[in-house]
């Protein structure tokens, strides 16, 4: 299952609530453009802002409305116990792994996210993929993190941020990861500018920002760089920059997606939740002038 595309899709909200049947919309979009997993309640789907109970209806509807789409559930929460007991909820809902980040106030010790996930694959039946997402936790794994971790029962994968542009360098630093992980513990690269690369450099998967609302694209470089057409995925993932860049200007590719989701009707205005302001209108403005030049608007 942790292999291919997985799509990160939005949990959009409107008037302070999670809108369900937008959300449900999404979900049942992914499931028809056949991506190989569905992870809900990632960073894209807004895990941190949501109470249990939003968290829990939310991994229900998902799973409810993926069809055969094995559905992947976020986790993380600021305590231990708030983890174990979304875990246990994501479980009774059907879904058939878990994605947890260490979420923190306080800075984490390398040991203190070891704990986490001993105690979460020891408490859980389901298996586990590691988020290491420095941007919004603010915690970064070493590399013998990662072995220490992926030594733990459970543990089925390890999604890493972004890789070097530099094809030789993206390379080396998915050997030397694969180098310290069980063989059977998948890499996922995330960073959605540098997947095609990513791909290419021998990531076994990509937890996708992107295909939780665009999933063609996505599935394109997906598919081409896992059947070894590397110059195709390189190619499509070239065709996408003006996205990627916008990504990298407008304050991350959560506001962009919020964007272009509201733009093609998937979801409200200001779909994201507050304090998140989203983007102002000259800025969603060029959102729609790039949705429009690369044909997004025509791939729903």
């Amino acid at each position: 299952m942790f292999t291919g595309l997985s799509a990160f899709p939005l949990t959009p909200l409107v008037n302070d609530a999670v809108d369900e049947s937008a959300f449900v919309r999404l979900i049942e979009r992914l499931a028809e453009a056949n991506v190989d997993s569905i992870t809900a309640l990632g960073s894209t789907g807004s895990y941190a802002y949501l109470s249990s109970e939003e968290r829990s209806r939310v991994a229900r509807l998902a799973v409810e409305h993926a069809g055969e789409t094995p559905v992947f559930i976020g986790v993380g929460a600021l305590r231990t116990s708030q983890v174990l007991a979304n875990a246990e909820k994501a479980e009774q809902a059907g879904a058939s792994g878990l994605l947890l980040a260490p979420m923190t106030y306080q800075p984490l010790t390398g040991d203190d996210v070891f704990e986490l996930f001993r105690t979460v694959t020891a408490g859980s039946s389901l298996p586990v993929i590691v988020y290491d997402n420095p941007a919004t936790t603010h915690f970064t794994f070493t590399t013998g993190l990662y072995g220490r971790i992926a030594e733990l029962p459970g543990i089925a994968s390890i999604k890493i941020p972004s890789v070097p542009a530099d094809p030789k360098q993206a390379r080396a630093r998915v050997q030397e990861i694969r180098a310290a992980v069980p063989a059977h513990v998948t890499i996922g690269v995330s960073g959605d500018a540098k997947a095609a690369t990513g791909l290419a450099a021998g990531c076994d998967a990509w937890y996708s920002v992107i295909a939780g609302t665009l999933p063609a694209p996505a599935m394109r470089i997906t598919r081409a760089a896992l059947e070894g057409r590397l110059s195709d995925a390189m190619a499509e993932s070239e065709r996408l920059a003006p996205l990627w860049q916008l990504f990298a200007e407008l304050g991350g590719s959560i506001r962009v997606i919020a964007a272009i989701a509201e733009q093609l009707g998937l979801a409200s205005k200001s779909c994201l939740p507050l304090p998140i302001q989203g983007l102002n209108e000259g800025q969603r403005a060029r959102v729609a002038g790039v949705v429009n030049e690369l044909g997004l608007n025509r791939q729903l």
